[in-house]
């Protein structure tokens, strides 16, 4: 009977108990996250798409507010991500970057220049010495796809939209003796690609 008992104590994660857990706990700003670390509790059926949709069951989330929390108690350890509260910790699949950035200001040029970026999830970050901008490029196609790093680990890829502005920002610069075509922000200049693969 005891047995029977503590099985029906277990509560399986859910996004409402997770979004009733952090909203208590997060009344005075943002989740300190890197403060909590409960027990694993288990895989949560969320994703997070490619293009920064959030699914919930295999539906899109609708609610930018709900969208909006999780990604505020998102957290990044040993090459997994998490959502985390105060008393619980979930496993989460994302296909890509856990954040998308959908726009961005320009301030300045060249080396003073100051790139502010946008989330779709209302998180807005500075590239700069702590925040910097990545290029990977698929080995076959050459095809870029740039990454903000947004917090604690955490990247946003950027749209397509927003890095074609980008590039228009642009220029070439020396690195370690090579050329390349990079982005300047808060004085650290961001390689995007060899200058001779432009040629």
């Amino acid at each position: 009977m005891a047995k029977a008992d503590d099985a029906q104590k277990i509560v399986k994660p859910s996004a409402d108990g997770l979004m009733s857990a952090v909203t208590g706990a997060s009344k005075k700003g943002p989740p300190p996250v890197h403060l909590w670390n409960p027990e694993f509790c288990g895989d949560i059926d969320m994703r997070i798409a490619r293009d920064g949709t959030w699914f919930y069951l295999g539906t899109p989330i609708g609610r930018a507010p709900m969208v909006k929390l999780f990604s505020g108690i998102l957290k990044l350890e040993d090459g997994k991500y998490f959502l985390v509260t105060p008393v619980e910790k979930v496993g989460i699949v994302v296909e890509d970057a856990p954040l998308h950035a959908v726009d961005f200001d320009a301030e300045g040029t060249g080396a003073d220049q100051i790139l502010t970026f946008v989330t779709k999830t209302e998180d807005s970050v500075a590239a700069g010495p702590e925040n910097a901008i990545r290029v990977e490029r698929d080995p076959e196609t050459g095809e870029p796809s740039p990454y903000v790093h947004v917090r604690r680990g955490l990247w946003a890829r950027i749209d397509r939209k927003s890095f074609y502005r980008l590039i228009e920002l642009g220029s070439h610069e020396t690195v370690d003796g090579t050329g390349w075509f990079g982005l300047w922000s808060m004085g650290r200049f961001f390689p995007v690609i060899p200058s001779q693969d432009l040629a």
